[in-house]
């Protein structure tokens, strides 16, 4: 790979990586939001399902229009990690801008509303998870708004590396030489 398609190749992916965080910070925003209202929180599911797609997608215009229909699986593969890595710096982002100035202890007064409810406490009861949950609680609210934004990061570039590997599988198309 040349000097010019390594730019070529970071530029797209953090073009695609910014489009791809607009769809987890909406997701992150319908799971807040999907605390008060399930619709929300099953929209917010699903649009962390289609990420992957997504990014595929994206791969595949990037294939196609950019580099003429022809990508090996470890270009495809380095610009999936790269497109997951810089979205998942516009999410960490996000989330840390969320924890630090607008969550001001939502989300774990709405989990411990949640546990608190009769339902709540017969499903940690049939699972014997008292004493983890609680201690996952107490664990949450020691947590500073950067714990969770690099938390976040640690997860999307870990599934980025994951993932990559199906999807540059997938979408790579080699020039095939006929004699």
């Amino acid at each position: 790979m040349t000097p010019e398609e390594y730019k070529q190749l970071k530029a797209f992916a953090r073009q695609d990586g910014a489009l791809l965080s607009l769809l987890w910070i909406g997701a992150m925003a319908c799971y807040i939001q999907g605390l008060n209202s399930p619709i929300l929180g099953m929209i917010a599911v699903l649009l962390i399902i289609l990420s992957p797609f997504y990014a595929a997608n994206r791969l595949r215009k990037f294939r196609d229009e950019a580099r003429e229909g022809i990508i090996s699986f470890m270009r495809a593969y380095g610009y999936t990690v790269l497109t997951y890595f810089y979205g998942g710096l516009l999410l960490a982002a996000a989330v840390f801008v969320y924890f630090n100035f607008m969550d001001n202890g939502y989300l774990m007064s709405k989990l411990t509303d949640m546990l608190n409810t009769e339902e709540g406490r017969q499903v940690v009861k049939l699972y014997g998870m008292a004493d983890e949950i609680s201690q996952s609680m107490e664990e949450m609210a020691k947590m500073r708004p950067i714990d969770y934004a690099v938390n976040m990061l640690t997860v999307i570039i870990s599934t980025g590396f994951i993932l990559g590997l199906p999807t540059a599988a997938l979408m790579k198309r080699e020039l095939k030489i006929e004699n």
